[in-house]
């Protein structure tokens, strides 16, 4: 006798009977998109009591740590091949159940002699016919999609059981280990039930009473718009939206060129009421802000920013930042230490700063200078030993040695106070003004009235805009209309070379140069400089300098954190002669033509082991060139016409190659 069993239905742990009485609704996977489905609460899905909790994660511990189903493996019973199987299942985050179990009549007695172990998602669901009602009942997706993932046992003996049938492969993005056996620690101690109320409360303010499928009409008609549309959506215990990454094909080639500093931007976290989303940012050529993606953030745990971390990474093709830049957090500290482990991780002062005036009211109002007085100190010391001296003699004139927040704020002032950040690039050009990223934007747009569709759709017009406005400056940037003030070569020069945001950084420093004077002190492959200015109080800078090699180092390291040369250096160039800015002094990303090339920066987190033949890897290479096509086709009516009769043309000789290929 044999039986499929729709009852028997469990996910490891935490993994709860989530096919229930819904509807069902296929979603489409498409180039750049990773299987995702949407479910709404159900407070009829109840827990698993404790005790099965406890047997399946001491099967985790115990049974299969280091190990996977293989065919031909034993077992002394069919609870043992399940534990097995459920071990296996925690371990990889995916949910099992018992789909089919034959029975054989034995000397008058039913023996069990089989059971089949799948993935939750196999198979898919039969719509039940629908009686005619008045009541709305809310219509829900299934999280059956066909997967074929199974392990099938059969009973060989009386204390054997054998692995007949395997398939190991799954067809949709399985939850993480770390995220399955999270949430099961946290419905054993007793925190999961408020952790999910949490979840369920937030859901329904972002989503209202529509589910999660205006959301996932809005992925669906983005992907169908453009095939290289990437998104992808976590589901949580119950196979609802907990999280979601989404990336489009001008953030994918904006990051080719600009991704070298990206910026995570949670300025929901501001506002309990905001709603949850975020967005990676970085810096364009022009020093504004160019998006590189989205993301939805209902569930706030460390597994949570680990995945949506990972999932942003996969879309752009595992190409990591120089740095990357984060709000205050245990969760989104640990989430990128795991995935950005080769990536400075800093913390945004001004976001710290921004805190000030909340964490120290009664001295703020006491003293209203103090604020201004912390930001010169952080913004405007340019060495460790100004700015420990400078930050001491705050704390000594407002009488704020033992406050405790500030003496945190000290300790891990290597993480976001620039004086200490010498070591990688952040794309700054100027410490004093702070690129808005979506924090302005977000301000202007969000209430309590505001859907998420509309929100993300004012969003999309929002990076229009952006784009828009890049486009102009390309434009206007060509025109030399900037004003010089020292008429030299240097200064005519960076002119031709640079975008107006980035001369005006460089014209800055370079009129500070000339009230600084050099002395040499060393001669060697590398000359030593003292860079000295009179002043209150005088400052003085060691540069060192190799003629051969046309490189400079300044200890106040302001070209390895913004790209552009500081006053020491233009001052030692002044004294010796150098007319003409040296190659290794000029950066492609804040020059006129940062665009006119894919410029790939960072590390593979595969280590470049990639296959440069492989489907994906000539997509993304297409999809860049098509990228470069438009902008520079939309500049003008004659470059449109042209653009589009070479893209044409292109189009039907590759169509026609590929009938011919057939």
């Amino acid at each position: 006798m044999e039986y499929s069993s729709s009852e028997d239905e469990e996910l490891i742990g935490d993994f709860i009977d989530a096919e229930g009485n819904t509807a069902t609704e296929n979603i489409d996977q498409g180039t750049g998109m990773m299987a995702s489905q949407i479910h709404d609460d159900d407070p009829s899905v109840g827990s698993m009591p404790p005790v099965i909790g406890n047997e399946l994660l001491m099967a985790a511990d115990v049974v299969g740590k280091n190990d996977e189903p293989r065919m031909g493996m034993e077992f002394e019973s069919d609870a043992a091949a399940r534990a097995f199987y459920n071990a296996y299942a925690l371990r990889f985050g995916f949910g099992i159940r018992v789909a089919r179990s034959r029975s054989e009549r034995r000397k008058g007695v039913e023996v069990l002699v089989m059971k089949r172990f799948v993935c939750l998602k196999e198979g898919h669901h039969k719509k039940k016919p629908v009686e005619p009602s008045n009541k709305k009942k809310r219509k829900r997706l299934s999280i059956r999609d066909g997967c074929p993932a199974m392990m099938e046992v059969v009973r060989r003996g009386p204390d054997k059981w054998v692995i007949t049938k395997l398939v190991l492969e799954h067809t949709h993005v399985i939850v993480s280990a770390d995220r399955a056996r999270e949430v099961q620690l946290r419905r054993l101690s007793g925190k999961f039930q408020e952790h999910e109320n949490q979840l369920q409360e937030l859901r329904r303010n972002v989503f209202g009473d529509t589910n999660a499928q205006g959301l996932f009409n809005y992925f669906k008609k983005m992907q169908s718009e453009n095939s290289s549309f990437f998104f992808s959506t976590q589901v949580d215990s119950k196979n609802c939206v907990s999280n979601a990454v989404w990336v489009d094909a001008r953030a994918r080639m904006a990051y080719t060129y600009f991704g070298d500093a990206v910026y995570f931007d949670t300025t929901y976290s501001q506002n309990e009421n905001m709603l949850p989303f975020a967005a990676f940012t970085g810096v364009n050529h022009h020093g504004d802000t160019v998006v590189f993606g989205c993301a939805l953030i209902l569930d706030r745990t460390e597994s949570s920013y680990s995945w949506i971390f990972e999932t942003w990474l996969t879309a752009m093709d595992d190409r990591l930042p120089f740095s990357f830049t984060t709000d205050e957090g245990k969760g989104i500290a640990a989430a990128v230490a795991k995935v950005f482990p080769q990536c400075f991780h800093r913390l945004c002062r001004w976001r710290i700063l921004s805190r000030c005036k909340k964490r120290l009211t009664d001295v703020c109002t006491r003293f209203p200078g103090l604020h201004d007085e912390l930001k010169r100190c952080v913004n405007g010391c340019d060495t460790v030993a100004v700015f420990d001296m400078f930050w001491g003699s705050i704390l000594d004139k407002y009488g704020l040695k033992d406050d405790n927040w500030l003496q945190s704020l000290y300790e891990i002032r290597d993480r976001w106070v620039p004086a200490y950040l010498t070591s990688s690039f952040f794309a700054e050009l100027s410490l004093t003004h702070r690129v808005e990223t979506v924090s302005r934007f977000y301000r202007n747009n969000f209430s309590s009235r505001v859907s998420l569709n509309t929100f993300i759709s004012r969003f999309d017009q929002y990076i229009d805009g952006l784009y828009a406005s890049e486009a102009q400056k390309d434009i206007t940037s060509f025109s030399p209309e900037q004003f010089l003030k020292t008429e030299t070569v240097l200064e005519k020069q960076a002119r031709s070379i640079y975008t107006r945001a980035a001369f005006e950084t460089f014209q800055l420093e370079l009129v500070e140069a000339m009230q600084h004077y050099a002395v040499k002190v060393q001669d060697g492959s590398y000359m030593k400089y003292y860079v000295e200015r009179n002043g209150d109080p005088p400052t003085r800078h060691t540069v060192f300098y190799n003629v051969a090699e046309k490189k400079a180092w300044c200890e106040c390291c302001r070209f390895a954190f913004s790209a552009i040369l500081c006053r020491h250096v233009l001052s030692v160039f002044l004294l010796v002669g150098v007319i003409m800015l040296p190659e290794p002094c000029i950066t492609k990303r804040w020059t006129k033509k940062a665009k006119t090339g894919p410029e790939l920066f960072g590390l593979n987190v595969e280590n470049g082991s990639g296959s440069a033949d492989s489907v994906a890897s000539r997509y993304n290479d297409l999809v860049r060139d098509a990228m470069r096509c438009a902008e520079k086709g939309a500049v003008s009516a004659g470059a449109f016409r042209v653009a589009k009769e070479v893209l044409h043309k292109a189009f039907m000789e590759i169509r026609g190659l590929g009938e011919k290929l057939r």
